[in-house]
């Protein structure tokens, strides 16, 4: 079979494969590539060698079966056998997201234990699984964040053939598969790629070091190596989506972004599979540019997270306002409005939290609302906490507010993001851990998470060890709470919620001119229009007097037992409770 390898700054190239050793030729036709012929089928180990050096993995690896660190493995994918040949793909308005981390939605940690739960997400109204990273990264368990090999599959996880089979039965059951990729940076352990080219440059620089060389010499095959790892999980895997990790970490002054090249080949090929694909940016810049269509000047992604929503929601149901809650804290309920009518809440505004005027204004009569996800929860915002404390411990007292943050992200104008467990206010955290290999690493990382936290009044005892085994056994979900109290009370209502975005279609729709909303700050209620949809919410521990009009409302779904507005038009509403109604 044929291997080739970038590889522009060596001077010699060999391929060992199966015990033997292949001279690579340079090839005529394409600056630093270097190809050969060698005996190899699916399974055969090999390896590139540069200058005599040691052997090493292939950047475009799809198989490590023995971590980042030991030999590449031949992967034939003709060889699967898909059962779900006539898939013809979920598109991304109207879905339900539900994220998913392979390693701890399980005690297995595997792909074939999380897919026998899957039948859990189809009755739970969920439309697409959102997987957090599967690359390979050193050990056995960790967020996936830090992996390398941008081709292949965590090994622990059940390598390539285990996501396939993932893949299949979630398709089986009608749900659509997106998949977390990170191209703003590499893991520190592991990562040969600068060994055989130009992949990073010190030209900028990210959070995590030197950046990936979007822009400087050697940056055309950089982009290649991002694009063509995107497009092998969407045609090999039949991945249905790709979200994004920290686009905003992507520096690129080239005059053609590398997100509009990736967006433009991925709708190359949705158009070549006659199936619907999409991209999912996680973006810290509250820029429209990323989600307007490339032919009105955008980058031509088809969504965003929206970490504004969740910063106002959080902010309204915690009381929290410390760091980049402080903006949102000083008037929750007005910052949820903003956010509900107007997409970003800092559009063009000044952000204590930065120093500086941040955003822009998205056009509502351009920009749809489901390109836009809301959430009250993701790993992010749960592990980024110091014990990985989920809002369901934060609210332990209180499941009506609960109940009110459920309803308010699956009523919004967006596209709604359950964290796995959120359904039922899972009484596990779901802390930040590693399985570095490499024990200064593990050591830098163990006094670094410990040392963050230590600046915010946390006891060093008190921060969970990353490499203990133990902080990943406790962020496992416990599949006993939803048969019990209260958990199965929270499940029942979300249920209640994904069930009415499939009956009301203004629950879907697009236009975020349509919401109208109206709230009062020290009452703690807020209560917003979808065309014929009524939401209301109470916030407060004592019964809301919320005045919606005296058109002849009917009560859909409600946490507490709510009758109609009265004659006046006022609905009453208990406290920490909420409803939705129809009201033609």
């Amino acid at each position: 079979m044929q291997f080739e390898v970038w590889a522009p700054q060596a001077g010699r190239v060999t391929l060992q494969c199966g015990g033997a050793t292949y001279a690579l030729e340079r090839d005529p036709e394409r600056a630093g590539w270097w190809t050969g012929e060698a005996e190899a089928e699916d399974g055969s180990r090999y390896g590139f060698a540069l200058d005599g050096g040691p052997v090493l993995p292939d950047p475009r690896s799809r198989r490590q079966p023995d971590g980042p660190d030991g030999p590449s493995a031949v992967v034939d994918h003709a060889r699967h056998i898909w059962r779900t040949d006539d898939w013809g793909g979920r598109p991304l308005p109207g879905a339900v997201l539900y994220e998913l981390h392979v390693g701890t939605y399980t005690p297995e940690g595997t792909f074939d234990a999380a897919a026998e739960r899957l039948e859990h997400l189809v009755e739970l109204g969920v439309t697409h699984v959102e997987l957090m990273p599967v690359c390979p990264f050193p050990g056995t368990h960790g967020w996936g964040y830090e992996g390398v090999s941008l081709w292949a599959v965590h090994e622990p996880y059940g390598g390539p053939e285990g996501l396939k089979r993932f893949v299949d039965r979630a398709h089986e059951l009608g749900l659509g598969v997106v998949l977390d990729v990170v191209h703003n940076h590499l893991g520190p352990s592991g990562n040969y790629l600068p060994l055989f080219g130009p992949y990073f440059t010190d030209t900028h620089h990210t959070p995590w070091g030197v950046a990936v060389n979007l822009d400087a010499p050697g940056s055309d095959e950089v982009r290649d190596f991002l694009t063509g790892s995107a497009l092998a999980w969407l045609r090999d895997y039949r991945i249905d989506g790709l979200r994004l990790d920290a686009v905003h970490a992507l520096a690129d002054t080239r005059a053609c972004h590398f997100l509009e090249e990736l967006s433009t080949a991925v709708d190359t090929l949705a158009a070549d599979l006659a199936r619907p694909l999409f991209l999912i940016a996680e973006s810290d810049l509250n820029d429209p540019r990323l989600i307007t269509p490339r032919a009105e000047g955008g980058l031509g992604l088809n969504a965003q997270w929206n970490d504004d929503f969740h910063h106002a929601l959080h902010a309204a149901l915690t009381g929290e306002s410390q760091g980049y809650y402080a903006d949102f804290g000083r008037a929750p309920l007005a910052a949820v409005a903003k956010t509900l009518t107007g997409g970003y809440f800092h559009d063009g505004t000044y952000s204590s939290f930065r120093g500086r005027r941040h955003g822009r204004p998205l056009d509502r009569a351009r920009v749809a609302g489901h390109r836009l996800l809301g959430y009250t929860q993701t790993h992010d915002q749960v592990g980024n906490r110091a014990q990985g404390d989920r809002l369901s411990m934060l609210l332990a007292d209180s499941p009506g507010l609960l109940a009110c943050a459920a309803t308010l992200t699956m009523t919004a104008p967006f596209t709604p993001m359950l964290f796995m467990g959120e359904e039922w206010a899972a009484g596990t955290p779901w802390q930040f851990f590693t399985d570095h290999t490499d024990p200064e690493l593990a050591e830098a990382v163990r006094r670094g998470r410990r040392r963050e936290f230590a600046a915010h009044g946390w006891a060093e005892e008190d921060v969970p060890d990353p490499q203990d085994p133990a902080t990943r056994d406790r962020s496992c979900l416990d599949w006993s709470e939803p048969g019990r109290e209260p958990h199965a009370r929270v499940l029942a209502w979300y249920r209640t919620l994904t069930a009415l975005r499939r009956e009301q279609p203004d629950l879907t729709d697009p236009d975020l001119a349509d919401t109208k909303v109206a709230f009062d700050e020290e009452a703690r209620w807020l209560a917003f229009r979808r065309g014929d949809v009524r939401v209301a919410v109470n916030l407060g521990k004592e019964p809301a007097a919320i005045p919606l009009g005296t058109r002849p409302a009917q009560v859909l779904a409600a946490w507490e037992p709510v009758g109609p507005p009265d004659a006046d038009g006022v609905l009453h509403v208990p406290g920490r409770s909420c409803v939705v109604l129809a009201q033609p």
